[in-house]
């Protein structure tokens, strides 16, 4: 059996949760800028990671280069045990198929439906002929329909994506990244447009995912609360490097105030 035709037999099963390993990482931009300064880490299968640190302190670089979105200039990056840094084409695409992606801008399109925005989860197991006529597969409706009741869409399916507000349009996205039946999925910067209410029920909605399904999650965060909340473990970046790495709950102002460099201002707490 080809692989076309293994694809277009059913939809993939839910596949395991992957950890995440840097060794020595560095990320330069071709303007010379360092995103990355020899960053290692070890993050285990079916953590829920809460990455804090200002603008430009790296943690967007972080996990556009888990993605593979952003290329490693030094190191070893490593998603369940496959080397990153090294992959390309097919494999690179196939690294990121298992690979949910949530950003600050939601990324919908605005004009269809929100069913069919999150059938776009499903492009990286789904022939491109499939795609091209958009004929997803019954099993493939399913999974979306699925990923949109688990974060509360599912009423909202046939509607617009341009007639949600922002919180809702956020599930939408969530629900894109889910449908991919993701071993991690990656969060940047999440709630950063959304109102109190709305951001703590984006990051619940995030949370569930992790407890509930057991898949790895990382969310960058500027707010202090909402990482003591919703993480796990607190990996705090300052100028590309890992300066605070323990348990969220245990993450004190201090330690917060070391991250950032500066003295803690209300806007770095959400519920203020």
């Amino acid at each position: 059996m080809t692989d076309t035709t293994a694809r277009d037999a059913g939809a993939a099963a839910p596949a395991s949760p992957s950890g995440i390993r840097l060794h020595d990482v560095t990320v330069r931009y071709p303007n010379g800028t360092l995103g990355l300064r020899g960053v290692s880490l070890e993050i285990g299968a079916g953590e829920m990671v809460a990455v804090v640190g200002l603008s430009g302190s790296g943690k967007s670089t972080l996990i556009r280069t888990i993605n593979g979105l952003v290329p490693v200039t030094s190191g070893v990056l490593e998603v369940g045990g496959v080397r990153v840094d090294t992959a390309r084409g097919r494999e690179l695409r196939r690294l990121r198929g298992d690979i949910g992606m949530v950003f600050q801008g939601f990324n919908l399109a605005g004009r269809t439906s929100v069913l069919n925005n999150v059938l776009v989860g499903r492009l990286a197991h789904t022939p491109v002929w499939r795609t091209l006529l958009g004929a997803y597969r019954s099993d493939d409706r399913r999974l979306a329909f699925e990923a949109l009741e688990r974060v509360g869409m599912l009423p909202r399916v046939w509607d617009r994506a341009a007639a949600l507000s922002g919180g809702q349009q956020q599930r939408v996205a969530i629900a894109r990244a889910l449908a991919q039946q993701p071993r991690i999925v990656l969060a940047d910067e999440p709630v950063a447009s959304l109102d109190p209410p709305t951001a703590h029920g984006v990051m619940k909605d995030l949370q569930r995912i992790n407890t509930e399904l057991g898949i790895t999650v990382l969310v960058n965060l500027h707010l202090l609360d909402l990482a003591r909340t919703y993480g796990v473990r607190l990996i705090g970046m300052r100028a590309g490097e890992v300066v605070y790495d323990g348990p969220a709950a245990d993450a004190s102002d201090a330690d917060f105030a070391g991250i950032y460099g500066r003295s803690l201002t209300a806007e770095d707490r959400l519920d203020a």
